[in-house]
């Protein structure tokens, strides 16, 4: 099994190994480009975030500046949207359709052995995240490694997600916990001001 094999299935891995130095520089390539991108080229972002991620949904939009580990390794749905994000993709990471991250969040499926001595050892391990469709992380947003977050979901702002969080909830807090289920009265209450909206 190579390295790469043994950090896309979230066991232990080098990230010293040539292939991944290889792929974490040509994903900096990209990226670096990316972010220096101006408002008026969006057909030029669009070619790098195509040639950087491993799928990229209808009117998906990341604004710069945005970081990664490899890129390869990231699908975004249709009509995703962020700002300022960072995502480490050591493992496969699965945004939904329609999400919306806040400023500033991260995606953290990377991570490091609890014991020090095998930590010294260059060893890392990792996670996959998924994200389900019509999220919404506010900013500051952290999710760590192995998490699934529910269709629907809406995570408060600064909240550090630890476990997964199930569909159609509002969630909060370090460690993120469930508040609430989201429910006809949001619905409601939403939808009665955007009729009022679309009446203006």
């Amino acid at each position: 099994m190579t390295q790469r094999e043994r950090m896309l299935s979230g066991g232990l891995y080098s990230a010293a190994d040539p292939e991944l130095f290889r792929l974490r520089q040509e994903a900096r390539r990209l990226t670096r480009l990316y972010n220096q991108t101006a408002e008026d080229q969006p057909e030029e972002r669009r070619r790098l975030l195509e040639a950087l991620l491993g799928g990229v949904g209808e009117n998906a939009f990341l604004e710069p500046p945005f970081r990664c580990d490899y890129g390869g390794n990231i699908t975004v749905g249709r009509d995703f949207y962020n700002y300022d994000c960072i995502i480490l993709d050591v493992c496969p990471v699965t945004i939904g359709d329609r999400v919306l991250f806040g400023p500033r969040v991260g995606l953290y499926g990377a991570g490091h052995p609890l014991d020090p001595e095998v930590r010294a050892g260059g060893l890392e391990n990792g996670g996959p995240i998924t994200i389900g469709d019509d999220v919404w992380l506010g900013g500051g947003v952290v999710v760590l490694p192995g998490v699934t977050i529910g269709a629907g979901a809406v995570i408060a702002a600064g909240a550090m997600v630890t476990r997964d969080i199930p569909s159609g909830v509002l969630a909060a807090g370090v460690p993120c916990r469930v508040l609430r289920p989201l429910n006809e009265r949001d619905r409601t209450y939403w939808r009665g001001l955007q009729k009022v909206w679309r009446q203006d």
